[in-house]
């Protein structure tokens, strides 16, 4: 029998989908977690833990490192949101084209018997301006990132896209209608309007900051749906107060961008649909059972993909860090043991490697091979699963 414990409100879809061998939210001690934005980095993580799953395309609310440490591979749940983002982030977009803000804010505070009157002499106030034939640039085109390309390019928009995470042509689910650039000035040099969908690590955080302005031209529209941070609040500011940008539009509020004109805030609704919601709830217990009962990994932030058919008996699986002969100790332990090995995966990750073992036959006095594997140095965590 598995644990799994919540956090946060996961749909009831989600826990429909666990079978007979897993009990929800019974115990402290799970061997996984199924959570959406707890914030997990002042808990401790209980050594049983196995899995965490994050119901959502982020992880910053995971302690990685320490997650690892304790041998606990970490998941998300890419593209369950994908389409409740783009719907959000064209609204929005038109929205900005449209200065549909603004015009309502004036339309809900007009009142008085020469209503129909004023509204004709202001409403020139507000004139926005088509989207068919301006540019847009796309900055990360992954499972949001190319759903807002592609249907930006359906509207009519000129679209360039920059992702500098994807390299392979497979990878890229843009139309090719759509321009790839090579850099992100390019990207961003003739963009009437840009918009984020990277995610946040060292590498993005402050990634559209005053480099990145320079390369704007002036009167550009900047969308962040991302995650706070990846767009320098300070130089966004800069760029609005100069009249560099004209506007800018994000899903995570801050104190130095509130109360302007200029800036709209949403309040992290990106992902916030009841679909969504059901998306990654199923696709996070789906997760959770997959790596408990076979050991595969897919989408796991701390871990690599490693996937292997479950033919035998017995699967070994092994969380250790990449470095030389752990394969072989692993495997000299087996073989001491006079275990035969059928099938042998490995792969890696930055620092981290995952090992798979398929054996057929295991006895009485084989039951301290995972006490054994565990103590090697290098070893975060080694599993027995039995089939």
């Amino acid at each position: 029998m598995y644990q799994v414990k919540t956090y946060n409100a996961i749909v009831q879809a989600g826990f429909d989908r666990f079978t007979d061998q897993y009990q929800i939210n019974q115990t402290d001690d799970a061997d996984a977690y199924l959570i959406r934005s707890v914030n997990l980095h002042e808990q401790e993580l209980p050594q049983n833990l196995k899995v965490i799953v994050r119901a959502g395309a982020g992880f910053n609310n995971v302690p990685i490192d320490r997650a690892t440490a304790n041998g606990t591979a970490v998941f998300t749940t890419p593209g369950s949101n994908a389409n409740a983002v783009k719907e959000l982030m064209v609204a929005m977009l038109i929205a900005a084209s449209r200065n549909l803000f603004a015009a309502a804010d004036y339309a809900a505070h007009n009142s008085g018997a020469d209503i129909s009157k004023r509204t004709e002499h202001d409403k020139t106030k507000f004139n926005g301006q088509e989207l068919l034939g301006k540019t847009l640039a796309v900055i990360g085109v992954g499972h949001v990132g190319s759903l807002v390309a592609n249907a930006a390019s359906q509207l009519g928009m000129k679209v360039v896209a920059y992702d500098p995470y994807l390299s392979s042509d497979a990878a890229w689910r843009i139309s090719t209608d759509i321009h790839r650039a090579k850099t992100l000035a390019t990207a961003l040099k003739k963009a009437d309007y840009v918009t984020i969908h990277v995610p946040k690590n060292e590498e993005t955080t402050g990634m559209i900051g005053a480099k990145a302005f320079a390369a704007m031209k002036d009167g550009v529209t900047v969308f962040n749906f991302a995650r706070g941070g990846i767009v320098n609040n300070t130089e966004m500011l800069k760029a609005l107060d100069s009249g560099h940008a004209k506007g800018y539009y994000t899903d995570f509020g801050s104190d130095e961008i509130l109360n302007r004109k200029d800036v709209i805030i949403t309040p992290h609704i990106g992902g916030s649909t009841g679909e969504a919601e059901t998306n990654g709830a199923v696709q996070g217990a789906e997760t959770i059972m997959d790596y408990l009962e076979t050991g595969n990994v897919q989408n796991s932030v701390n871990l690599p993909n490693l996937q292997a058919p479950f033919g035998t008996p017995y699967r070994i699986t092994v969380m250790h860090q990449n470095i030389p002969n752990m394969v072989g100790q692993i495997a000299t332990i087996l073989a001491n043991a006079n275990i035969n090995i059928e099938n042998m995966s490995n792969a890696a990750k930055d620092k981290v490697a995952y090992t798979i073992i398929d054996v057929k036959h295991l006895q009485k006095q084989d039951a301290n091979i995972i006490d054994q594997l565990n103590a090697i140095q290098a070893v975060y965590r080694a599993r027995l699963i039995k089939k």
